[in-house]
């Protein structure tokens, strides 16, 4: 049986108070970062590849289902903003389309040739990468698309929670993360979505950071879509620069980039 699957090591759940059972999952989460440190040499691996693909003017593609799925879709939309890179670079593709993004669509993790459909219509190809998630190792809908890109000779990752998993057997880079018995049996929306939301933030992370896409250890390049990002860039360039905050979101509103303000105003002197 699936690690994922096991029982829960607790039970009787709802004769416990709202403490009891509070505390109890805070104590299963509590696991999970230690897990995820077991894999960092698996992360580490698949994160190198991820960035030589992205150095080399490919894309990152995460393609999953239910929770997995839009785990992959949060960390794609976050790229963009957080980063300011192009929306395309880093891609997210959930069984059922947009809308299982909001609403389980039946059955749409069955069908194992749709995955790939999906990819090809992204013009995919040996430039990028995909890697595929799935807490049980067994999605059919994922399972095929890493299959068919392996045949096409595009390089494979994945983030599973189970051991030896056909998923990784697909994959040229598994990452897998031993999270045990859900807290409710079962439900990989807990431990197994929290260790790979973890491990999605440092691929992408990492990868971002390499690529040069931020200074120090600030998102110089971030989009500045709302007024707490303005007053945040403000700052950036002025303690960057080492000049008043007044003049520093001037220079802020003029180049709309943290990044090109500062060169700016570099070069200019």
């Amino acid at each position: 049986m699936k690690n994922t699957e096991t029982d829960s090591k607790y039970n009787n759940l709802e004769n416990m108070s709202f403490r009891e059972l509070l505390t109890a999952i805070n104590n299963e989460d509590h696991k999970i970062p230690d897990a995820v440190k077991k894999a960092i040499p698996q992360i580490e691996k698949l994160s190198e590849a991820v960035f030589q693909k992205l150095k080399n003017g490919g894309r990152l593609f995460y393609i999953g289902s239910g929770t997995s799925g839009r785990l992959g879709i949060v960390d794609a939309s976050e790229c963009p903003p957080t980063f300011g890179v192009e929306s395309s670079l880093v891609n997210g593709i959930i069984a059922g389309g947009d809308v299982a993004i909001r609403k389980a669509v039946e059955h749409a993790e069955d069908d194992y040739d749709t995955g790939w459909i999906e990819l090809t219509n992204h013009k995919i190809s040996s430039k990028d990468v995909v890697i595929g998630i799935s807490s049980s190792g067994t999605t059919p809908y994922v399972i095929g698309a890493l299959q068919h890109c392996i045949k096409h000779g595009i390089t494979t990752g994945s983030i599973t929670s189970n051991f030896n998993s056909p998923i990784s057997n697909e994959a040229i880079f598994p990452v897998e993360i031993e999270t045990g018995p859900e807290f409710i049996t079962g439900s990989t929306r807990m431990k197994s979505g929290t260790a790979q939301k973890l491990v999605l933030n440092m691929i992408s992370s990492s990868v971002m950071i390499k690529l040069g896409k931020v200074i120090g250890n600030k998102m110089v390049d971030m989009q500045l879509s709302n007024n707490k990002l303005i007053e945040r860039g403000t700052r950036m360039i002025s303690t960057f620069l080492n000049i008043p905050e007044e003049k520093a979101k001037e220079l802020l509103l003029k180049h709309k980039s943290v990044r090109k303000a500062i060169e700016n105003f570099k070069n200019s002197k």
